[in-house]
């Protein structure tokens, strides 16, 4: 299931891969929408590459007047072209205001190289839609022009990490995440 949440304050609209067969996507996305004197959920059932029927069908709930978040997480690895991946997340942010975030979560080979390059070819194998790792270079090119929010593009366990028991720190993932801000 892909989901791209799409909030702005007491508002949420979340969207799902069409391409998707599982039932119950759909039935959990209307379990959700339960809406409150704070806000209101709806369920947009749309393709992450077409951004503009995203934004369309968003927009019915959403008001783009106001900062919005979008997170990407773990979705953008199954666009293989980076010129499409960065024109989806620039179309959508493109599209909101000042004060708007773009929050992105994807796989990368820094942590242990061969063993998630060997674990993103066997999904490949057998799983479908085929994914790809990127470099935190090419991650940081999603926020061009954004600020991005500290402590940058790294492992998802180095975002605002507790202490392990030992009180060491996490160990480091290759699931690398970062947060911008549209200026």
């Amino acid at each position: 299931m892909w989901v791209i949440p799409l909030v702005v304050r007491g508002l949420s609209v979340r969207v799902n891969n069409p391409n998707t067969s599982d039932p119950l996507v759909l039935v959990h996305a209307k379990a959700l929408l339960t809406s409150t004197p704070e806000g209101v959920t709806d369920y947009v059932h749309a393709d992450m590459h077409d951004p503009g029927g995203i934004l369309a069908a968003a927009g019915r709930t959403l008001d783009f007047g106001q900062p919005v978040a979008v997170t990407m997480l773990g979705v953008l690895w199954h666009v293989l072209d980076n010129d499409e991946a960065y024109a989806i997340t620039g179309q959508l942010m493109r599209a909101l205001p000042s004060g708007s975030y773009l929050a992105i979560e994807h796989p990368t080979l820094e942590v242990t190289g061969e063993k998630m390059a060997a674990a993103i070819a066997y999904w490949n194998q057998h799983g479908t839609p085929p994914g790809r790792h990127r470099t935190p270079a090419e991650l940081a090119g999603f926020f061009d022009g954004m600020e991005i929010v500290e402590p940058g593009v790294v492992s998802i366990t180095r975002w605002r990490p507790e202490a392990t028991p030992s009180g060491d720190p996490p160990e480091a993932l290759d699931a690398y995440a970062a947060v911008g801000r549209k200026p």
